[in-house]
């Protein structure tokens, strides 16, 4: 019990010197930085070339959407999150080693050229991640969470980040294990987080990209504003792909039947979804 303790107190102070040495002290490899610099260029392209020309510089929940970037970044793995999981994994590891198992890993992926190595890890995750976006949509328990992310009315690039703490924990979760056992931990390789950071916010930005036939492996705007349709074919929703699209034609969960950029966006009934960041995050705890 004590080593857990122990591990609680240290995530709590680790994670907090590591804050403010990124806030204090820039370089290359900051994720705070790139952040806010990734963000600015999104912002810029939707000031300079908007796809939807009468909507506003500053959009509905432009601020909201803001702070929901850097509480769900920080302030959450500051508050609990990185402490939490620290101790599940110590947990999970002590449990695999009761039954004689030290190390999930099929794979010396340490030993492949880096190259791959970055390649493997986002296919797989981007792969996993397109099937945990379909559970939200079809379990009503985490359809509930999910919905913080669908009250989005008025899409931009901060709206990639207008989510529910808990889907954090629902992705972070269900990657683990598979990438565990190819040998990578969650939190490897930046330079992979920032490419999918990239192309979260350009799928939600309000710009227009011809991407040719590059359209079927990468997500985009004219394909993403679909799932944030009020009103597609399936209830369940359509076009999950984070990063990238082909696995939704692959598995046929695909839909774009114009560019879509007028379409009403949210969900049934969503008039009478809370509006403030409180409200949102208690809202689903308070369903069934």
């Amino acid at each position: 019990m004590n080593k857990y303790i122990d591990i609680i107190q240290n995530s709590f102070s680790g994670y907090y010197n590591y804050l403010v040495r990124e806030i204090l002290n820039p370089h290359w490899g900051n994720y705070f930085y790139w952040l806010i610099a990734i963000s600015l260029v999104f912002w810029s392209l939707e000031i300079i070339t908007p796809w939807r020309r009468n909507q506003s510089k500053i959009r509905k929940d432009f601020w909201l959407d803001v702070f929901y970037m850097f509480f769900n970044f920080f302030l959450f793995s500051l508050i609990i999150y990185n402490a939490v999981s620290n101790v599940a994994v110590e947990f999970f590891n002590d449990g695999l080693k009761t039954i004689g198992i030290d190390n999930l890993s099929f794979f010396r992926i340490e030993s492949f050229p880096y190259w791959s190595q970055l390649l493997i890890l986002f296919l797989v995750r981007d792969f996993i991640q397109y099937f945990i976006h379909r559970l939200l949509h079809r379990i009503p328990f985490l359809w509930n969470f999910h919905k913080v992310h669908h009250s989005v009315k008025e899409m931009g690039f901060a709206a990639h980040l207008r989510f529910h703490w808990m889907e954090t924990v629902v992705y972070r979760t269900l990657e683990y294990i598979p990438l565990a056992l190819i040998g990578f931990g969650i939190d490897d390789f930046i330079l992979v987080h920032l490419f999918t950071l990239s192309m979260g916010h350009f799928n939600h930005s309000n710009i227009s990209v011809p991407l040719g036939f590059l359209k079927y492996i990468f997500n985009n705007p004219q394909m993403h504003i679909w799932h944030h349709g009020k009103k597609v074919p399936n209830k369940f929703g359509v076009n999950f792909g984070l990063t990238l699209s082909i696995w939704d034609y692959l598995f046929k969960t695909d839909y774009i039947p114009s560019n879509g950029r007028d379409i009403e966006l949210g969900f049934e009934n969503d008039d009478e979804f809370p509006k403030d960041f409180i409200s949102q995050e208690i809202y689903p705890l308070s369903k069934k």
